[in-house]
């Protein structure tokens, strides 16, 4: 068959910088920093003491606390950032058909939270102290099956994870059910709640993340020479693909057009990036390719950018290699710097950035940018965000295990 285009026509997030669409734009465009120190539990011990932190958030305004006693966080944001992307794309629920709604959501690491709870219980009272509902809240692919028993959509459900590569790998998947033909709808994205004792104590030990705890609100600062570290983040984000001809029949809300990705491997090591970036290069020329453009359309990149030494570097050669002289006409930017790194939900929530880049002709900045760095010379749009007409945009995303992917967004145009 020849394939369907695929449109966006609703967005849902919940994030350190807002637990809205509308929050997290006008958090994004305005620079807002969502580090803050952690109030989750007591960190006296730990090195890093801050994080992406998710405030004035209650379960109880979205579920009723016996169904929230069930669910890990992670779940939680899921469902709240569908609920809101559902909303948004103004679907008729009781008029589509549900066998062809497909849900596509993942996590990096699932009910991380729930297991490290669980085993303190079983540890303190035996085998009877464990939950009927631990196997349930921890598998990575119960948010996707909360959400689908939510709303009844019986599509193809499941959650790749591919660590903070998941969210944009769910994405990319989605695209494929729907212009393809064996959906014509999909809930897609990533979530993940991180942000706990084992958590942070995990990235502390492999000295992953930022220990600037007399600034936090500046410690994620990307592609700058003083970078320390990753902030430790957490949500989801969401979006609504659909087949071009239902979304213009029903007159919707277009925000873009999904156009291609590419996804690719390090094949190089466990966590650190390839220095000579060739999974990267794939991934981002398998992208322009698979659209049908030219590396000179593209007008913008939400990097990966965690703010790692290494990383920042690595990323930014390999635009070099794929763009040569335009990398430096490109408007990159991070908006880690801003949210911290969300893990499995970061390629999802800086997707929906990135198509509100397009849909609105501005892009976040990369704020904490202070001393440049001669090895990550390129243009990072920084403190400021600036206004550009943009055809093309792409969003990168990687993650542990040299999984890499690369989405482009397009301008719809009709």
């Amino acid at each position: 068959m020849t394939p369907r285009r695929v449109v966006i026509t609703g967005l849902g997030a919940i994030t350190p910088v807002g637990n809205t669409i509308p929050e997290f734009w006008n958090g994004l465009v305005n620079g807002k920093s969502g580090a803050r120190p952690i109030t989750h539990f007591d960190v006296s011990e730990f090195p890093t003491k801050f994080a992406g932190q998710i405030d004035n958030y209650n379960p109880a305004d979205f579920f009723d606390l016996k169904e929230a006693r069930r669910m890990d966080k992670f779940t939680q944001y899921a469902i709240v950032a569908s609920d809101e992307a559902i909303k948004d794309s103004a679907l008729d629920l009781e008029n589509i058909d549900k066998n062809r709604v497909a849900v596509m959501i993942g996590t990096g690491i699932g009910g991380f939270e729930v297991f490290y709870r669980q085993c303190l219980e079983f540890s303190n009272r035996g085998p009877r102290g464990v939950s009927p509902f631990f196997i349930p809240m921890l598998i990575p692919d119960i948010a996707a099956g909360h959400v689908s028993i939510r709303h009844g959509f019986r599509g193809p459900n499941f959650c790749a994870v591919s660590a903070c590569a998941t969210g944009s790998h769910n994405i990319g998947l989605a695209f494929d059910a729907i212009r393809y033909g064996t959906a014509d709808y999909a809930v897609c994205g990533g979530t993940e709640a991180p942000v706990f004792e084992m958590g942070v104590a995990g990235f502390n030990a492999m000295k992953a993340m930022s220990t600037r705890n007399d600034e936090p609100e500046t410690a994620s600062r990307p592609f700058d020479s003083s970078r320390d570290g990753f902030v430790l983040g957490e949500g989801a984000g969401m979006m609504i693909l659909e087949e071009y001809e239902s979304a213009i029949k029903r007159n919707a809300n277009i925000y873009a057009e999904v156009v291609g990705y590419g996804f690719s491997a390090d094949a190089h090591h466990i966590t650190a990036p390839d220095p000579e970036g060739n999974g990267v290069i794939l991934a981002m020329v398998t992208a322009i390719e698979a659209a049908g453009i030219k590396p000179e359309q593209v007008g913008h990149i939400n990097m990966h950018g965690t703010s790692t030494p290494l990383g920042d570097v690595a990323e930014t050669n390999s635009i070099k290699k794929v763009f040569g002289d335009y990398a430096y006409k490109l408007n990159l930017n991070s908006t880690k710097s801003m949210t911290g790194h969300m893990l499995g939900a970061a390629g999802a929530a800086e997707s929906v950035a990135t198509v509100l880049a397009i849909k609105n002709s501005l892009i976040p900045p990369t704020i904490n940018y202070r001393n440049p760095d001669p090895n990550c010379d390129l243009n990072y749009t920084v403190n400021e965000a600036v206004t550009r007409n943009l055809d093309y945009a792409i969003n990168n995303a990687f993650g542990f295990g040299g999984h890499n992917t690369s989405v482009i967004f397009k301008k719809f145009e009709g």
